[in-house]
Order: structure tokens, then sequence, then C-alpha cells
């Protein structure tokens, strides 16, 4: 399947925010976050986000500075489950359900047209409204597979320390965050202005982190840490195989 790169896309620009605003040190964990240094709560929040064992992501904008704008809403772990959607707007939408060695896929017409200009239209005729069923060690869809997997989105922030060291760090004054107390950090770079919203009850998650800038604009969110991927999964009625609808091995040779 043609087309996969997206997926990509929307991992990699919301990693870039999460490393680029928060730093890289570990921090003490007795202190008041917000009466911590803008550096100090930048690692308290990268630490906690790092620790989790599964969360919600809900991106939107343009992260990447490709001047596409797109919205991304996923829960996964570090198992490598997911469950959600990619929406391009006009470039056509996504949904996703992965599951152990299974993946989902339901691309919408506007997908297809798009991105798989030769025979998508024809795939999509043959789903009628269902989804595309694989193994997830199915070549032609790993990079969807890797960014269901939250090991993935962890590693694009710790394989990246050089992006924390730009621009200067700065702390306003607390404020709120979808009725919750939160201590804002401003990474400040040229045009560029990269804030995270770090929870100052409980675990210092970062709950919001938004970019202005001349290439970028956007926000990612981040929000029911360590809660489980909802196990539901398409069923056969709405599924249709990968093998049958490509017709021929989903194993690489």
């Amino acid at each position: 399947m043609s087309g996969h790169r997206w997926a990509a896309r929307a991992a990699a620009g919301a990693a870039a925010v999460a490393l680029t605003v928060t730093g890289g040190a570990v921090a003490q964990a007795d202190d008041d976050i917000a009466s911590l240094t803008a550096e100090q709560i930048a690692d308290r929040s990268r630490d906690a986000l790092l620790g989790v064992s599964s969360l919600h992501l809900s991106a939107r904008g343009d992260l990447d500075g490709s001047g596409d704008r797109m919205s991304v809403d996923l829960t996964l772990d570090r198992e490598g489950n997911c469950a959600g959607g990619v929406d391009m707007g006009e470039d056509g939408s996504v949904e996703i359900v992965k599951r152990a060695d299974d993946v989902w896929l339901k691309p919408d017409k506007a997908f297809w047209e798009t991105h798989v200009p030769i025979g998508g239209s024809t795939f999509d005729a043959i789903l009628d409204g269902r989804f595309m069923k694989a193994k997830a060690d199915d070549p032609r869809l790993l990079t969807v597979t890797e960014v269901c997997d939250l090991d993935t989105f962890r590693e694009l922030i710790t394989d990246n320390p050089g992006a924390t060291e730009r621009g200067t760090l700065t702390k306003g004054r607390e404020t709120e965050v979808n009725g919750a107390p939160v201590i804002p950090v401003t990474r400040t770079q040229g045009t560029e202005r990269l804030t995270v919203d770090v929870a100052t009850e409980g675990e210092p998650y970062p709950v919001r982190i938004t970019v202005r800038g001349a290439d970028e604009e956007g926000t990612v969110s981040f929000s029911g840490f360590d809660r489980p991927v909802p196990a539901e999964t398409p069923s056969a009625s709405d599924t249709v195989d990968v093998t049958a609808l490509l017709g021929r091995s989903v194993k690489p040779t």
C-alpha cells in the first residue's frame, strides 16, 4: 500500500514538538513543580512522558513545517496496540486499530484517490466502507504499525538530545487547561515559540504543547496516561483481508 508516509509524518511531527520543548536531564521528584526553574520543569515533564505505559495523543495543525494541516487522534501503548485515526482534510482520513499481531485500516475515498491514484478507487469500491486487515509485520504497513507503538514515539524523543538545546526557556504564571492546574514553560528561538503546559498536581505530565512559528503552527495534547488502549477490534463482517484485497502474500519474500 503506497501513501503510508503520512503516518510517519504524523508521529514525527508530534514527537518533534515534544522533544523540542522538553528538557533532557533527570530531575528530582520531591519538589513543588511550580517552584522549579523552567529547565527543571521541562526535565520533569519529559521524564514523566517517557515513563508512561500508554497515553492518548491528539495533534492538530502543521507540526512538521510541510504546509499541510492534519489532525491525529490515537490511543497507544508500549505493547504496540493502538486505536484512533489521522485526518488530512481534503487529502483523506484513515481509521486505525492495532491489536497484538493484527492491524486494521479504514481509508476513506479521498485518501485512496490522493495517495493511491492508480487503483485506489478500485480498492475503495472493494472495501465498501469496511476495514482492511493485515498482519502487523506486513512490510508495506510497517510505517503505520510503528506509529501505533508508544516505544517508537519515545525513541523519537530520546534519540534527539540536540534538539532540546535550542532557544531560550522561560516559565510563565500558573493557569489551567481543561480545569486542571498547569505551569507553562515556553521555548523561544527566533520567531518560533513552543509552550508546554505541565500539570502541577500529581505527575508533572505535559498535558498540552502549542507551537507557533513561521512554518509550524499547531497543538499536541496528551491525556489518558497509563489507561489501557480500547480492546475492541472490527468484526469479521466489517473486514477485508489484505491478501484478498491486493491479491498477493503479505509476508516478505
